[in-house]
Order: structure tokens, then C-alpha cells, then sequence
């Protein structure tokens, strides 16, 4: 019954799609055969209505109508321009995530469920919604200091029945990737099951309002020396899986640049701001927001900068941070030579190829670049033109980069907002080659040395336990040389059972499309 529920999710999924004209909307005159038939037969079915529409609003329109788990899912696919392309990506990042505001009597309920309080108890007071998203929606409220002052809260309460919806279709969404792999052997290379995996664990994260509140808190530990940015502060007692209690900013949103220059600050400065903030959590930190749209922003009376909403978080380890610094410096110094030699270093582009070869391709980006003023230059599209070149190197796909990528288009946005001449390069030099002169000279040398050190270490207290080890895996392949490899009867029959479920769901998976087929064919008649 699973397998069948998930089929016809997928079909009403597919329905919908079709319905609202994203089919349709796709480039159908580059088909043929069977796949241009359907293309037209999309188009045909497509509401007049929809018809009007460019294709990120049919994408918008139709995600809404599928749910809260169909906006998460579109979200994070634009996070990922290596499986649906670029253009797609885009779209899809354009996806408002606002939802219908649910009743604040079962926000209430959701709250002393998951902190075992009466409400009375846990605030002084508790408002109506002030906003919605698909997995939470915030109240205002107060709770009662220790000097006995009441002080405004936001309050972020899980929606209601969202982790079973969203995993419900989660089903449907590891079938169509698990069709894919089937029926199209060029998406192979993309791992759809692998890239579905990955949504269910982020988005598992992201319904645990307690992981949210630590990334938050890590944040801030990280950012509290830092000059003109912060973000709110937890209130731990009233925080649970299902809630999320924290400061209320009172402050102007950076999507709102009408208000944000009407308070008469800097806007070049709080641009500037942004940037440099967004590279020193990510060089320095190796842990950034990944959701920094300008509805998260906002700017504080003195000019201080406060993230929002952590849900969404990204990490880069110390390799994939030197790969980016000296990525973004050699392209400011033009030294193409180094650029193409850190990729090679960091194991991305197989050795097989050739660095001059590869400096070559790196160069054709470069060139055209400081060809333009400073103020034109986008470091987001260089990482993205960056990316397309690597391709052809055979560079395997990084989700972690792509999410960094993803993320600073965003942030160069709200920055190119702000100050429409801003000149990316002059704010990133000094974070990079400070970055760089911390970490690759002589003081990064001796920080690598004492890394190195404490890894010997470790590695001889575990000399033991390697030798137990070494001595067992000898032991079994000498009786595996002797007997053959064999299986436990429990193993046996769990493949037994693997086998006789995939031969189940092969011909129900027949029967549904047939079916399927044939009511399409009835209703187009």
C-alpha cells in the first residue's frame, strides 16, 4: 500500500504540474519522439489561466498548491542548479515561502506539548501570528525577566501535522528519483536517490527547532567580537523540538531598502558590512547563514546587521575554505596558474588532466572580467562560470560549494540592492588575504604543524586497536580463501525478501502507469 500511496501522489503531483503550465513552460521544441508528444499533450492540458504566466510563477503557483513539503522540496532544489540547471535554480529560489497563518489555539497546544508548561506559565503574554512559512509560523509574545520587567519574544511554533505530510511525499520523492535512475541513464551521474537523501536529512534538521537554536548560538559565539553584525539571542528554557524562543529585533527589514534608507544610514557601508561578515563566517568560521534573502536581514538603529531564521545552515572544512580564498585571490591578482593549481591540490580536478591546460580555462573566465569596472564585477557569477569550467575537467559535484555559491548570489544581491555601484572586490580583499595571510604564511604554517602533531598523536593511541583489527580482517579473509564467502541465515532471508518486495513493486509500478496512461488518454479524447 505504500509503494501504491506513493504512486499516486506522484501522478497528483504530476497532474499539477501539468495543470499550471510548468510542463509546458519547459523548452519542448528541443524534443522528440515520444517526449515532444507529451510535451504538447501538456500544453493542450494546461489551465488558460496559467497560460499568462512566465514560468517562475507557474512554478510558484504550482508548488503552493502541492503543500508546505513541495516548497521545502523547491527550495532546496535551488540550492542545487547541478540537477535542475541554472535557469531552474533560479525560479525556484524565487519560491515566496508564505503560507496560510494556522489557528494560535493549536500553536498554544504545540507549545505545552513540547515543553510540558501551561502557556500562562511559560509567557506574560501571547499574540496572534505576525508570519508564516511552510514548516513554522512566529507569534509575538513576553515573558518575565529577573529584574521582573516584561520583554518581547518571537516565538516559532512547528505547523501542525508538517513532518508527517512531508513525509509522506517523501515517499513519492524517492520513487520518482528511483524511476529516474531506471528509465534515464544520462541522470545516473546526478544520484537523484542520493540527492532525495540529502533533502530528507536537512529538512529533518530543519523540523527540530532545537537544532536551529544551536546553530544559532554557534553563530553568535562566532560572530560576538565581530564589528556590525549579530544575530538574536535564545531563550533556552522556553526552546523545544516543536519551538523556538529568541530575542525580537526591532529593526528594519533589508527588503525593505525604501525604509532602510529613510533611517539615514550608510547603505554602502552596510553593504560593504554584509559581504565582509559573509566571508569571515565562512573562511574563519567554516560555518555560515545559507538562507541570507533580505526578508531574513535586518538593520539595527546603530547599523548593526541581524540574521534571522537559521534553518538552513552551511560548513566548509579548512580545505574547501583555502580552495575559496585562494579562488577569490588569485582571480583579484590574476595569477590564473595558482588558481588552476589549488584545484588540482585540493583533488577536484583529477590528475589526469593538465594544469596549464586547466589555467587555460581558468584564464578565458578571468580575462573578461578585469576587462569590466569594479563595480560591475559579480563574485557570484564568477563562482558560477567557475563551476561550468570545472565540468569539463571532470570536477565531481559538491553540494557543499553549491550551497555557498547559492548563498552568495544572495548576498551580493541584498549588497547590489543596498548600493547599486558596489565594488564587490575592494570590500572581500581585506577578509581574503587576511584569511590568506593567517593561514598560508608562516603563522599558518605553524597551526598546520601543531594540527599535524596532534593527529600523530591520536594515531598512536589508536595503534592497538588497528592491530586488533588488523589481526581479525587477516584471520577472516584466510577462512573466506578457504570456505568461500557466506551469508548468515538472517542476512539470507533479508535478500530474499529485498528481492521477492522489488519484484512486487516492479509490476505494480507497471499496472499504475498503464492505468494512468490510459485515463490520460480518456480525458484527452
Amino acid at each position: 500500500m505504500t509503494v501504491i500511496s506513493a504512486y499516486f501522489r506522484l501522478m497528483r503531483a504530476g497532474w499539477i504540474m501539468v495543470r499550471e503550465g510548468v510542463i509546458a513552460a519547459a523548452p519542448g521544441e528541443q524534443l522528440n519522439g515520444l517526449p515532444l508528444l507529451g510535451w504538447r499533450i501538456a500544453w493542450l492540458m494546461t489551465r488558460r489561466k496559467a497560460r499568462g504566466r512566465d514560468r517562475s510563477e507557474r512554478l510558484s503557483q504550482a508548488v503552493n498548491r502541492l503543500g508546505p513539503s513541495y516548497v521545502k522540496l523547491g527550495q532546496f532544489l535551488a540550492t542545487r542548479p547541478d540537477v535542475v540547471g541554472n535557469e531552474i535554480a533560479a525560479d525556484l529560489a524565487d519560491l515566496q515561502d508564505r503560507m496560510d497563518f494556522f489557528p494560535t489555539a493549536e500553536a498554544i497546544a504545540t507549545i505545552e506539548s513540547s515543553l510540558g508548561r501551561r502557556i500562562d506559565d511559560l509567557y506574560l503574554t501571547f499574540e496572534g501570528p505576525v508570519a508564516a512559512a511552510s514548516i513554522a509560523q512566529v507569534h509575538a509574545a513576553e515573558v518575565l525577566q529577573a529584574d521582573g520587567t516584561p520583554k518581547k519574544v518571537a516565538v516559532k511554533v512547528i505547523r501542525p501535522g508538517v513532518r508527517r505530510r512531508f513525509f509522506h511525499d517523501l515517499e513519492s520523492y524517492f520513487l520518482a528519483a528511483r524511476l529516474q535512475e531506471h528509465f534515464i541513464p544520462a541522470a545516473r551521474r546526478l544520484r537523484p536517490v542520493e540527492v532525495t537523501q540529502t533533502l530528507a536529512q536537512t529538512t529533518k534538521i530543519e523540523m527540530d527547532l532545537r537544532l536551529e537554536a544551536a546553530a544559532l548560538s554557534e553563530l553568535g559565539e562566532n560572530t560576538i567580537g565581530d564589528p556590525g553584525f549579530r544575530v538574536p539571542a535564545i531563550d533556552w528554557e522556553r526552546t523545544g523540538r516543536d519551538v523556538l524562543t529568541l530575542e525580537w529585533i526591532d529593526g528594519v527589514k533589508l527588503s525593505n531598502i525604501d525604509a532602510v534608507r529613510a533611517t539615514g544610514l550608510d547603505v554602502e557601508a552596510l553593504a560593504s558590512n554584509l559581504i565582509q561578515s559573509f566571508l569571515r563566517h565562512t573562511l574563519r568560521d567554516g560555518f555560515f547563514h545559507a538562507d541570507m534573502h533580505p526578508g531574513n536581514l535586518f538593520v539595527e538603529p546603530d547599523g548593526t546587521i541581524v540574521a534571522v531564521d537559521l534553518g538552513i545552515s552551511g560548513r566548509l572544512g579548512k580545505k574547501e575554505r583555502r580552495f575559496l580564498a585562494e579562488i577569490l585571490y588569485g582571480f583579484i591578482n590574476r595569477n590564473y596558474r595558482r588558481v588552476a593549481e589549488v584545484h588540482f591540490e585540493a583533488g577536484y580536478v583529477p590528475p589526469n588532466h593538465d594544469v596549464a591546460a586547466f589555467a587555460q580555462a581558468i584564464r578565458a573566465i578571468g580575462e573578461p572580467i578585469h576587462g569590466q569596472s569594479a563595480e560591475t564585477i559579480s563574485m557570484a557569477k564568477l563562482l558560477t562560470l567557475l563551476f561550468e569550467v570545472t565540468d569539463l575537467f571532470d570536477m565531481q559535484t559538491r553540494p557543499e560549494l553549491l550551497l555557498l555559491q547559492k548563498t552568495m548570489v544572495v548576498v551580493e544581491g541584498v549588497a547590489r540592492s543596498l548600493d547599486p555601484a558596489f565594488n564587490m572586490w575592494k570590500a572581500a580583499e581585506p577578509v581574503v588575504s587576511g584569511w590568506i595571510v593567517d593561514n598560508l604564511g608562516p603563522r599558518g604554517y605553524v597551526t598546520d604543524a601543531r594540527d599535524g602533531l596532534h593527529a600523530l598523536a591520536v594515531l598512536a593511541r589508536q595503534a592497538p586497536e588497528f592491530s586488533r583489527r588488523a589481526e581479525r580482517l587477516s584471520r577472516e579473509i584466510d577462512s573466506m580463501a578457504e570456505n568461500g564467502l557466506r551469508f548468515d541465515d538472517e542476512t539470507a532471508r533479508a535478500i530474499g525478501k529485498a528481492e521477492a518486495r522489488h519484484t512486487r513493486s516492479g509490476r505494480v509500478a507497471l499496472w499504475v502507469i498503464a492505468l494512468a496512461a490510459l485515463w490520460i488518454a480518456w480525458q484527452v479524447s
